[in-house]
Order: C-alpha cells, then sequence, then structure tokens
C-alpha cells in the first residue's frame, strides 16, 4: 500500500471572509489552501520554519483555483490537501467539500519550488530533505509505509 501523502482540515466561513454577496470573497480560498497546506507539510515535519532551517525557500510559482460552489457564513468545510508531485517541484492539490454532505464546492492547486537560501539559486530537483521528511525517493511513493 502506498503512504498517504495527504491531510484533511476543518474549517468554517467567517463573517469576516464574505463579500457583499453574502458568500466568501474568492481571494479567501487563498488562504484557506494556504491553512491546509501548513497543516499537510506540519505532518511531515516540514513547515515553513523546518524548510528555512534546511536552508532552501519554497516560493510559490504557480496556483489555479476553480470554484464550484460559494461557501456561505458559518458553514462548515473541510479542506484536503496531497501532495502529488515532488521529484522537481512540490505540487499540492487542494478539494474543498461541505462538511455536512461533502459536496465539492472548490478545487485547485499550488508549485512550490526549492530556492537555496545561501544563494538564491532555484534548484531543478527537489533536495533530498524533503524526499527523506515525506519517506520518497526518485519521485515514488515508497510501499508500506503509514
Amino acid at each position: 500500500m502506498s503512504q498517504d501523502l495527504s491531510h484533511e482540515i476543518t474549517l468554517s466561513a467567517a463573517f469576516h471572509d464574505l463579500d457583499p454577496m453574502n458568500v466568501v470573497w474568492h481571494g479567501n480560498y487563498v488562504r484557506y489552501f494556504e491553512h491546509a497546506r501548513c497543516a499537510l507539510l506540519a505532518r511531515y515535519d516540514y513547515d515553513y520554519p523546518a524548510m528555512r532551517d534546511s536552508g532552501y525557500a519554497w516560493p510559490v510559482v504557480d496556483m489555479r483555483v476553480k470554484y464550484v460552489g460559494p461557501l456561505a457564513y458559518g458553514q462548515s468545510f473541510t479542506i484536503r490537501a496531497a501532495i502529488v508531485e515532488w521529484e522537481n517541484r512540490l505540487k499540492i492539490e487542494y478539494v474543498i467539500r461541505d462538511t455536512a454532505s461533502g459536496r465539492r464546492l472548490t478545487k485547485g492547486y499550488t508549485i512550490q519550488v526549492a530556492v537555496d537560501m545561501s544563494n538564491g539559486e532555484m534548484q531543478y530537483v527537489c533536495p533530498p530533505v524533503l524526499m527523506a521528511r515525506i519517506g520518497a525517493q526518485g519521485g515514488r511513493q515508497l510501499e508500506g509505509q503509514a
């Protein structure tokens, strides 16, 4: 069985996240993705402070968001973040679902690249520290890991 490189968090739409139409403003979904990404990376002990301490910055260089349905005030939603690529870049896919019904509301992805903080150079292969933290080798998931 392959290692599960995903994590879920549950949030609820706050009043200050709403737009004049009384639904969550589209820009806030980026913040929701960030919450899920931080929780996912923390699961592997490679959150932003650990990245920095390992000598690499990981800027987001690409992002896509597809809005399927709106979020309303107080609505509980679950965000699943999953690492789907890690050999040359870190690609994380997201799905936001209504917690009660399971209905998909939003999906998207972010792409991050490793940058050596000592010289500012982008790395064309992800550094070994990422592979070690997520238990992967050469872009493939290891078998039998939990």
